[in-house]
């Protein structure tokens, strides 16, 4: 009986492999065979080999192969996720592959694999509106992280160097820095590039000609085909694609860089200094006038080359201090430094409000638990901020909503007058605190309730300071 469920995937069989196109020998010290190159997103292993002349014409082999599997399987399962349209959790995969990845596997090396319809969920965008995900089945997902494993190496190394958006070593810190730096060189106006509704908008023709430029295996280039017209189930009703590849799936992030490589080879040959970030780009020049003459140029290349739409209303050549950028914007001194925006606050404090709600029936622990997670992503985030007024003004007000809390759960003059005493108020402050009429929030920032529960006390709690730990991570770093 073979053995089908080492690793739990039937794709460790030794005869799994059978089939497989080992890859050619190249000369080298001792004229030894160089090993089998790993199939996950290094630059360094597969990429050199993949990107001589004809020597991915069996592509989908490398794609199927044991290695390449295991390491989208642990991605897979390590990223957890959603069910698809078959209910499917990332739990039931090893099951499955056991039983199934024999059938699944030939049916990829045949070209005949038909992927499902993936399940369609909106979110709410942060400056408003929704986004439509796409989140594909468990199998699928599966199949597209092995994919984007093998076609990362051959496709990132092309890619600008100012595009930071899902790609190795890469991250949106990064494109912040770039921006920072290409401003303080003089470029104080930006050319905000919005994409109207990039993902729901992606010319399938126009990207399988992009990806067939470097991609000679016909099955590889079949099987995304499919994958991008798969249909899309919302309510119960599964509609045909025809354009669009939608947010949710591992391999969305690099067909969106392989089709936009074409706007940053643009702005290169133009000799812009830009960032982009997935869909979110920006160029930096020296004068309105020539953000107004690149906004229009740049429209009418995305347009016709690209059959992208630029979204007017969300776009514009102004300064960048007033203008934001992955969540960062910048102030205008000469030696910009980086800021949080108004907006970007409001957005995490209009988050934070919900758990606030739910806290005035239980204690002021659970509802530090729950905003610990938050407020440590948060700030991690944007430990590169360099105006730090806004951690401190953060602070305070986390403090001053959880004493709103407990001043709402005391509720009874009799309880309010109990806890203060319990916290060594003088008591002509307590009579006076606990009956003056006012509202919870008045009192919560009150001197009674502050001298009530300091910082301290909340800090015993387990409330995280964003100041401290701001200071704490540029200090690490």
């Amino acid at each position: 009986m073979k053995r089908r469920t080492e690793a739990g995937l039937s794709m460790v069989n030794a005869d799994a492999e059978e089939g497989a196109e080992t890859p050619p020998a190249t000369s080298g010290s001792g004229g030894r065979k160089s090993p089998r190159p790993h199939a996950g997103a290094s630059n360094t292993t597969a990429g050199p080999t993949l990107r001589q002349p004809g020597a991915q014409v069996r592509l989908m082999e490398l794609i199927v192969s044991r290695e390449n599997m295991m390491a989208a399987y642990r991605r897979v399962m390590a990223n957890k996720g959603a069910p698809g349209v078959d209910k499917m959790a990332v739990e039931q995969l090893k099951p499955f592959l056991a039983d199934q990845w024999p059938r699944i596997r030939e049916a990829l090396l045949e070209g005949r694999y038909k992927p499902g319809p993936v399940r369609g969920v909106e979110i709410p965008k942060p400056g408003g509106g929704v986004r439509l995900l796409g989140i594909p089945t468990v199998i699928d997902r599966l199949i597209q992280q092995a994919i984007q494993q093998v076609l990362t190496p051959i496709f990132d190394p092309d890619f600008s160097p100012s595009s930071y958006g899902f790609r190795p070593g890469r991250s949106a810190h990064d494109a912040v820095r770039a921006a920072q730096s290409h401003i303080a060189s003089g470029r104080r106006f930006v050319v905000d590039l919005d994409l109207e509704k990039f993902f729901d908008r992606v010319n399938h023709d126009v990207l399988m000609a992009r990806l067939a430029r470097k991609v000679e295996d016909k099955r590889v280039l079949r099987v995304i085909r499919r994958y991008l017209q798969a249909g899309l189930m919302t309510g119960g009703v599964t509609t045909a694609r025809t354009e669009g590849t939608p947010q949710g799936g591992p391999l969305s992030p690099l067909l969106s860089n392989i089709l936009l490589d074409d706007l940053d080879k643009e702005l290169e040959k133009r000799g812009h200094a830009f960032c982009r970030y997935a869909d979110d780009c920006n160029v930096y020049v020296r004068s309105k006038r020539a953000g107004e003459r690149t906004m229009a140029s740049i429209t009418r290349f995305l347009a016709e080359r690209l059959r992208l739409t630029v979204n007017v209303a969300k776009s514009a050549v102004d300064r960048p201090w007033k203008r934001s950028f992955l969540g960062y914007s910048v102030t205008a001194h000469s030696q910009p430094r980086l800021r949080v925006p108004a907006k970007t606050v409001q957005r995490l404090r209009d988050k934070l409000r919900a758990t606030f709600r739910q806290g005035r029936g239980r204690s002021v622990g659970a509802t530090l638990e729950e905003l610990k997670p938050i407020l440590r992503g948060w700030i991690n985030y944007f430990r590169l901020a360099q105006v730090k007024q806004v951690f401190e003004d953060l602070d305070g007000w986390l403090r001053r909503k959880l004493r709103c809390i407990l001043w709402r759960q005391w509720k009874k003059r009799d309880t309010r007058r109990h806890h203060l005493r319990t916290r060594r108020l003088p008591e002509a402050q307590v009579l006076a605190s606990a009956s003056n009429g006012r509202g919870p929030w008045w009192n919560a920032g009150a001197n009674h309730m502050n001298a009530a529960f300091p910082r301290s006390y909340f800090s015993s709690l387990g409330l995280l300071s964003l100041i401290e730990q701001h200071r704490r991570l540029n200090y690490a770093s």
